[in-house]
């Protein structure tokens, strides 16, 4: 930039001056033109490409909010979107190198993040180099500032931490030696802290990054640490950390009412060379809806089969109420048990029945609308007190299944009784009683929709890690997962509270004392 000490005194000379400018200016606009014009990008192109990637994007949505029928797995729905918003970003660079914004256009609905107060400021400061007026050269003085925060991040980085003991001896007695003890350790003779076994168990167990992966990760740094070494500090976890599993379950044992649910898990059958099925058994319970005080919590425990006992075992003595999908275990359940145990069904679960159905069925579209209006009404009662969702229950929700059931006999009776029709009405009428329950207990949900949002992170740990080394290994995994689902349900950090846990475990927490431990209890 020119200033007024540069500027020629001379009109012709200032006239020369002014021309060299502008054709050194000119020179550098051909330059980007040409430069632009070899990337084959104009500004008509990018926001032709613009429109047609956020077209794209608008059809992912539609299939994340549309009709069920329309929807894609919401894994893949993640990675499709990621990928079409990595392209419209680069489109919107290359629009914007053709022709910037001013500040004003560049606001645009995105969500750019936050910056949290605790973050680490790196305060850099960007001066003039000269503080003279550039038309009296005089004294500049600052008359205000601007500030622009930026997220930066430093990679994972490793440290070793060197433990110095100093051993102590007596000149006049002379076996009198004295040592501090070593700080206990959860892998004895073992390099790790248990701040970076925290860190392994949430990558592999919350971010689903197996631990081959992590391994390869590591070896950028060049931390060279074998899978399998990876896999003794995680069983070695487990076994500490069972008891808090344990702990978990025999709390949900003493609730009034549970979710149940289960999900597969492939496991490896070294005597066949194959895979084999087991199972993950997940137990939760949410008081929110309705304004109880219990804290929301959920236990996995694995088992190798689906067989109907596994939940009886599970439950212990567990007396209340039950709410499941239409396995027939739980069905199995209730009548082994009598009055201790009674069972609430899912409207989602007959909901999806006849979703199936709905594009060639106007009978199917019609039940669909009426538990639509349940659902309406749900919409309304959430958050109310138990008594309250009871009453307004009673009022609106009672006529409606009421209404829906003498529909369904009536077109039962009309219908081929082998049709797919057929079989979801018959799916819905035989668990009736369950379905119908939640109408005089304002406690019970109307699906089971809070223990399948804790099924998820089983199903996406599954994708990635493809199956379970072993019955065991389905164990410990069910254990650790159920910490760290607990951690996310009260909105604690997993890793601070996994660090925390295991020092304490490894310095001798009392086993009588370990309820003292449980996430639910460091909820900020």
């Amino acid at each position: 930039m020119l200033t007024q000490a540069d500027l020629p005194d001379d009109i012709d000379a200032l006239r020369a001056l002014v021309l060299e400018q502008s054709r050194m200016l000119m020179e550098e606009r051909a330059v980007s033109e040409a430069r632009l014009t070899e990337l084959g990008v104009a500004k008509g192109e990018a926001d032709a490409e613009i429109e047609r990637l956020q077209s794209i994007i608008d059809a992912f949505m539609r299939h994340r909010f549309g009709r069920r029928s329309e929807q894609l797995d919401a894994d893949q729905l993640q990675l499709g979107l990621e990928d079409v918003e990595i392209a419209l970003g680069h489109a919107r660079a290359a629009r914007e190198a053709v022709a910037p914004r001013s500040r004003s256009d560049q606001s645009r609905k995105t969500n750019r993040g936050s910056l949290p107060a605790h973050l680490e400021r790196i305060e850099q400061i960007v001066d003039i180099e000269g503080k003279s007026c550039p038309c009296c050269s005089g004294p500049l003085h600052q008359i205000g500032e601007d500030v622009a925060e930026r997220l930066d991040v430093v990679p994972i980085t490793f440290r070793v931490l060197v433990t110095r003991r100093p051993r102590y001896g007596c000149r006049s007695c002379e076996g009198a030696i004295v040592q501090a003890p070593a700080p206990a350790r959860i892998i004895e003779g073992g390099i790790p802290t248990e701040a970076l076994i925290a860190q392994v168990l949430v990558s592999k167990y919350a971010d689903h990054v197996p631990l081959y992966r992590q391994a390869q990760i590591y070896a950028r740094q060049d931390i060279k640490l074998d899978r399998s070494t990876l896999a003794d500090w995680v069983g070695r976890a487990a076994w500490y950390l069972r008891p808090l599993r344990d702990r978990t379950l025999e709390e949900l044992r003493r609730s009034e009412r549970l979710f149940a649910d289960e999900t597969t898990a492939p496991v490896l059958d070294p005597g066949r060379g194959r895979t084999k099925t087991g199972q993950l058994w997940a137990y939760a319970r949410d008081d929110r809806p309705w304004g109880g005080a219990g804290p929301p919590m959920v236990a996995y425990v694995y088992a190798a089969d689906r067989k109907a006992e596994r939940p009886d075992i599970h439950l212990g003595d567990f007396a209340g109420i039950l709410q499941v999908d239409g396995y027939g275990g739980y069905t199995a359940l209730a009548k082994r048990r009598g009055q201790q145990l009674s069972l609430a069904f899912c409207w989602s679960h007959v909901r999806r029945k006849f979703y199936d159905l709905a594009a060639s069925s106007p009978v199917a579209t019609e039940i669909l609308r009426r538990i639509a209006m349940l659902y309406a009404v749900e919409d309304e009662v959430r958050g109310c007190a138990a008594e309250q969702r009871r009453i307004q229950r009673a009022e609106c929700s009672r006529i409606i299944v009421e209404d829906l059931r003498l529909y369904l006999d009536a077109r039962l009776r009309q219908i081929s009784a082998k049709s797919k029709l057929a079989e979801a009405i018959r799916y819905a009428t035989t668990r009736w009683d369950g379905l119908v329950r939640f109408i005089d207990d304002g406690r019970i949900e109307l699906d089971t929709n809070t223990v399948e949002r804790s099924i998820r992170p089983l199903a996406l740990n599954r994708k990635n890690a493809l199956f379970a080394g072993s019955d065991e290994g389905g164990d410990n995994w069910a254990v650790i997962a159920t910490l760290i689902e607990n951690c996310k349900l009260g909105g604690i950090n997993p890793h601070d509270w996994l660090k925390q846990t295991l020092t304490s475990l490894a310095n001798g927490h009392p086993a009588n004392r370990v309820q003292e431990l449980m996430p639910w209890l460091h909820v900020a």
